[in-house]
């Protein structure tokens, strides 16, 4: 934390459009009482950031930002430390917000944190606020059976599709989208319903017309053109419903929705095609090829 009480964050938890970033610096502002504008986080500079294993599993929202939550716990720590002398105070009867601590029972009693901290830095014997947290998940690692508890909280989810199948010519059209998720305390709605969003349309492209077509050995379609990913003229309506609860493990309560929005959504569609259409298809993507040889084989006398 400077002397102007702005606040650097370093972690090795990387953004890649998911908006980890602003999660992390609302977890940290929301923890020591300052506004978000007064967070800065670095990442992805490997001479200065802390390793990290990687974006991947749902884990940023919980791990990095439970790393970010007790770091700040204890940078708070030192703040009340020092701004309980400075107002001469107990340091329970501290309130911290918006960058200004006051006192509990006599709220005319402040002080600027930008101020407190500038007294910390110029004094002699003064230090620099700084503090670090490694987040260690309770879990338990799988051992020579398989059984285990790897995940220290997990995120649940439900996923219900309309869909309308065309029998002459084996196209599917969705007419209807619904993602449920249980998603712990929703730190960001916004950015959390993009996650549901961009997981929900990845997971229509697999299960309908994303495929990898080799031969001898060599991939035939590897590019854009003929790989066949959603673009913004398939994209359907997606209604969301963020179910919240309350995490003990997670920072103010918060699990993680990066692969959630994914999982279902394959299933999900298939099982509607056999509603519709009475075919089971189990070989994804669900081409309308595939289906028309379905229903032929369906008719066909056995």
């Amino acid at each position: 934390m400077d002397d102007f009480g702005k606040v650097d964050v370093f972690t090795g938890a990387s953004d890649i459009g998911q908006g980890a970033d602003t999660v992390i610096a609302q977890i940290v502002a929301e923890e020591i009482g300052i506004t978000v504008e007064d967070v800065n986080v670095i990442h992805n500079d490997t001479d200065v950031c802390p390793w990290d294993v990687g974006v991947h599993a749902s884990r940023t929202t919980f791990v990095a930002g439970n790393s970010a939550l007790y770091a700040a716990r204890k940078m708070k720590a030192k703040l009340l430390e020092i701004i309980s002398k400075v107002l001469e105070v107990p340091e329970d009867d501290i309130v911290i917000k918006n960058g200004v601590a006051y006192s509990k029972s006599n709220p005319e009693k402040s002080v600027p944190l930008a101020r407190a901290i500038r007294r910390a830095h110029f004094t002699r014997g003064g230090c620099m606020l700084m503090a670090e947290h490694f987040y260690d998940p309770n879990n338990e690692n799988l051992d020579k059976e398989f059984k285990g508890n790897l995940s220290a909280a997990y995120a649940y989810g439900t996923h219900g599709v309309e869909v309308e199948v065309d029998t002459e010519t084996g196209k599917v059209k969705i007419l209807k989208y619904v993602a449920a998720h249980d998603v712990g305390r929703a730190i960001n709605p916004l950015l959390l319903e993009g996650q549901i969003y961009g997981g929900v349309l990845q997971g229509i492209g697999y299960a309908l017309s994303e495929r990898m077509i080799y031969e001898g050995g060599y991939l035939k379609n590897g590019n854009f053109l003929d790989y066949k990913i959603l673009t913004v003229r398939d994209v359907v309506p997606v209604e969301t419903v963020i179910v919240e609860t309350d995490e003990k493990e997670g920072p103010f309560g918060a699990k993680g929705i990066g692969e959630p929005g994914l999982v279902p959504t394959a299933p999900a569609i298939a099982n509607a095609i056999y509603d519709a259409i009475g075919v089971r298809i189990k070989d994804l993507p669900i081409t309308p090829e595939k289906i028309l040889r379905a229903l032929k084989e369906k008719s066909s006398p056995k």
